[in-house]
């Protein structure tokens, strides 16, 4: 796995040279519709930049796997405004292929032929509600499916952000251990977490944006990002590579989860803090194999998109690569 990600860093450093990425012109936001459907996503334009990914070691509440901290070059993208919301998701879960709302056409594209979801194993909200709510307990593979599935209705490469570009816009031009400083008593003003979250995700957007505009990169649900987890991948990181990411295989496990979530202490919600996938998000699946759409037990997971404005060689084509034979 290190040979592949060796070989993406190389491709990239040649890609973006030795210049400091700019945003060109026509890099601003936009809401983008999705044909077919009633829903539409609201995109931020994130500047690209250099930016130091990890934690200091002084950090109140640091795990080992945040460091060491190193310098990363982030190309200019987009990153959606908020989580991906019940309707948003529902649009790709549960719609039947070649139908639309209003009877119009389907879109042309082939979206239709990107596979849906197995039907969950019971409500899969968890009592939670619907509507703008987050989109919960959807494993890796799903996530990157109705990324797949967005980019062929659309015309657009949509993807999750590698773990350095959802930090880096998470910090959005800060260093300290939240977006809005270092003092977590302020945490209420910007995150759903454990003290204040009353057991439950809430609808997106309802606290603080941090200063790029961007809702719940503290807290509400942990966000899959494209990277496979490791907790020594920092110590492998050239200085100043651009765009480092530990590419996805077809093994289920683990894959990176960032930002914290509803259910996690304020340590979690910081800007550097990671975790890594676990098999127990679905101990209580009895198939077998067990389901690569829906996790049993883990309502504080959820995902947000993203899109570059210059794909990174390694990441162009890249599609999720896992099956029910998967392990």
């Amino acid at each position: 796995m290190l040979v592949r990600v060796a070989a993406g860093l190389v491709a990239t450093a040649s890609l973006l040279g030795s210049a400091a990425p700019q945003a060109p012109a026509g890099h601003e936001n936009y809401s983008e519709p999705v044909p077919g459907t009633k829903v539409q996503i609201d995109m931020i334009a994130i500047p690209g930049g250099t930016f130091t990914m990890g934690s200091p070691d002084a950090e109140a509440g640091r795990s080992a796997d945040e460091g060491p901290a190193h310098q990363v070059r982030i190309a200019p993208l987009w990153i959606g405004r908020t989580e991906i919301t019940w309707d948003q998701y529902d649009a790709f879960a549960f719609s039947v292929p070649g139908t639309s709302p209003g009877g119009s056409p389907p879109p042309p594209g082939g979206a239709d032929a990107v596979t849906r979801p197995s039907p969950p194993y019971g409500d899969e909200s968890f009592g939670f509600g619907k509507g703008n709510q987050p989109a919960i307990n959807v494993q890796y593979h799903a996530a990157m499916e109705y990324c797949r599935w967005l980019s062929l209705r659309t015309g657009k490469t949509y993807r999750l952000a590698t773990e350095a570009e959802w930090e880096y816009a998470a910090r959005a031009g800060t260093s300290t251990a939240y977006s809005f400083g270092n003092d977590a008593s302020k945490l209420d003003q910007f995150g759903w977490h454990a003290g204040n979250s009353s057991g439950r995700p809430h609808p997106v957007a309802r606290k603080g944006p941090n200063p790029w505009g961007l809702f719940d990169m503290h807290g509400n649900v942990a966000e899959w990002v494209l990277d496979h987890y490791d907790p020594t991948f920092y110590a492998q990181v050239p200085a100043r590579a651009p765009g480092p990411v530990l590419l996805p295989t077809h093994r289920r496990y683990s894959y990176v989860v960032r930002g914290g979530s509803w259910d996690d202490p304020a340590a979690r919600l910081r800007s550097a803090a990671r975790r890594g996938s676990s098999e127990e998000w679905n101990r209580r699946d009895p198939q077998s194999p067990q389901s690569i759409w829906w996790h049993t037990d883990a309502t504080f997971v959820g995902f947000r998109i993203a899109r570059a404005v210059e794909e990174q060689e390694n990441l162009k084509g890249l599609r999720s690569a896992i099956t029910t034979s998967s392990r």
